[in-house]
């Protein structure tokens, strides 16, 4: 039986719409998704939406709409965003769905019993935009809380709080001998920083007064649960969780922006599972922020980029491939429209759109659309050399795919597609074609090419799974080459046709301003 890859994206807050870094990490996780698909391994790919708590409360309020009304339609527009972008999601959580909410309560049970929640009293400051509990090493140094978490009030209310800090000498432990855990490793270190000091239990539930959108708890119905505690379960809830045991999907590979990992996903989510005997997650994958002009894009400073603009520009396999090479996993990357305009017209357009079309219109001109049979005794050292460069293109994209370098993965593979360029003009089958003399040289030249082109075509789909299917398409409705630790050189089958030359990535004539 193939291995299980069970994959998740960050389950994404309603409260606002989506965003160049949503959409990023949904194709991030989409293309290994595909990545591991392809290479034959059983894959579950969940995305989704945590809709509880005070600030969906509250803009359902101010919208005189119910919550869960505000909900259905806010969810509408990440849905719509990730269908468009071809995630290949395999299931799509709400936290507001049946299913989640029994495996929720379910755990919370579970843990009141076992002694890991118990009943207090809180007191002190809370900010309601952040929801979110502070404490004094929260204020700034003139002695007020920063404006991010808004208006701040003071509380004193009876909740229920999870045995966090019992756990902490356990976690400190694994994350040090685990230091590859969290992706990338230096990410690590953060979290050990975060976990010098001594940390409070967490509290997990609001009054149902103050708070009535979220989760009852099972054991207390005027308490509903912190929507943290709420959301982090829905990693298990989908795939099921009976009260005793996970599916056997489980554990698997979390992914999630940097700013989410202290303390929900390195500090709370790790203790959760522990309390409750269950595994944790394969590995914590963090990437970083999309920034411009190297500061972090926000709607309330105007320099936010919508995805759906440069989809509608460029075509969604367009706005795949530039965030999956500009960013390195784990580090921020600058947003450029030039940048991105130029990836567009040159690696795009000019590399890979040339290639194909060029490739496929002179077999249809020269050999009317039949892509030649050779013999392997034509060939000569240019054939060699293009088969040894193009098949240890592809070995480096797997290579780095499977150290989750997709930036990377994706420049070696480009150096397979700019060698078969540098094929075609050293061959020059144009000048070829113009001498009969020449025929079998064409022959071998021509269908070279094509053989490259569909090689690459099978690990290109990884990312830009539109321009796989229109490339198949244009070498004849082929089906994408199997996968093989020692790729082969493809054959085709007698009287192979190939379609129309279409451009996959036609010139747009504009200068984006930044």
């Amino acid at each position: 039986m193939s291995e299980k890859y069970y994959i998740t994206t960050a389950i994404d807050y309603v409260n606002g719409n989506p965003h160049l870094g949503h959409a990023y990490e949904k194709v991030l996780t989409d293309v290994l998704a595909r990545y591991h698909r392809r290479h034959g391994e059983q894959v579950f790919f969940l995305t989704g939406l945590d809709e509880h708590g005070i600030k969906v409360q509250q803009s359902a309020q101010k919208q005189g709409r119910d919550p869960q009304e505000f909900c259905d339609a806010m969810a509408a527009n990440f849905e719509n965003l990730y269908r468009k972008l071809n995630v290949s999601f395999d299931d799509f959580v709400r936290t507001t769905q049946p299913r989640h909410k029994i495996v929720v309560q379910r755990i919370l049970q579970k843990l009141h019993d076992a002694g890991e929640i118990y009943k207090g009293v809180y007191q002190g400051f809370y900010s309601p935009r952040q929801e979110q509990f502070l404490t004094e090493k929260d204020r700034g140094a003139d002695g007020k809380f920063p404006e991010i978490f808004g208006e701040v009030i003071e509380l004193k209310e009876d909740v229920y709080y999870f045995k966090l800090a019992k756990h902490q000498e356990w976690l400190v432990e694994h994350l040090k001998k685990n230091p590859d855990w969290i992706f990338p490793n230096f990410r690590t270190k953060e979290v050990l920083g975060a976990l010098e000091n001594p940390i409070p239990d967490l509290c997990i539930s609001r009054p149902k007064a103050r708070l009535s959108w979220g989760i009852p708890l099972p054991f207390d119905g005027e308490q509903v649960t912190y929507v943290w505690f709420d959301a982090l379960i829905n990693y298990i809830s989908v795939i099921g969780y009976d009260g005793a045991a996970v599916s056997d999907w489980w554990p698997g590979i979390n992914v999630i922006g940097k700013d989410i990992l202290v303390p929900a996903h390195a500090i709370y989510w790790p203790i959760m599972l522990k309390a409750l005997n269950l595994p944790l997650p394969k590995m914590l994958l963090v990437h970083g922020w999309w920034t411009q002009n190297k500061e972090k894009m926000s709607k309330s400073t105007g320099n936010s980029v919508d995805p759906l603009d440069l989809i509608n520009t460029y075509g969604v396999d367009a706005f795949r491939y530039f965030v999956m090479r500009e960013m390195a996993i784990g580090y921020d990357a600058d947003f450029s429209s030039e940048q991105f305009h130029l990836r567009y017209q040159s690696e795009l357009g000019n590399t890979l759109g040339n290639l194909v079309n060029r490739a496929v219109s002179m077999v249809a001109r020269y050999r009317d659309g039949v892509i030649p049979a050779i013999s392997e005794s034509a060939l000569t050292a240019s054939e060699q050399g293009l088969r040894n460069d193009v098949i240890s293109a592809v070995k480096s994209f797997c290579e780095n795919m499977d150290k989750i370098q997709v930036h990377i993965a994706l420049m070696e593979l480009w150096k397979g597609v700019i060698r078969v360029n540098q094929y075609a003009d050293e061959n020059a089958p144009w000048k070829l074609a113009k001498d009969p003399a020449n025929a079998d040289r064409l022959n071998v030249v021509l269908e070279e090419l094509a053989a490259a082109i569909y090689l690459l075509a099978g690990e290109i789909g990884c990312v830009l799974p539109e321009t796989a299917d229109k490339i198949l398409t244009q070498l004849g409705g082929l089906s994408p080459l199997a996968v093989s630790e020692n790729p082969q050189w493809p054959q085709f089958s007698a009287n192979t046709k190939v379609g129309k030359a279409e451009p996959l990535f036609p010139r747009i004539e504009i200068t984006p301003a930044e």
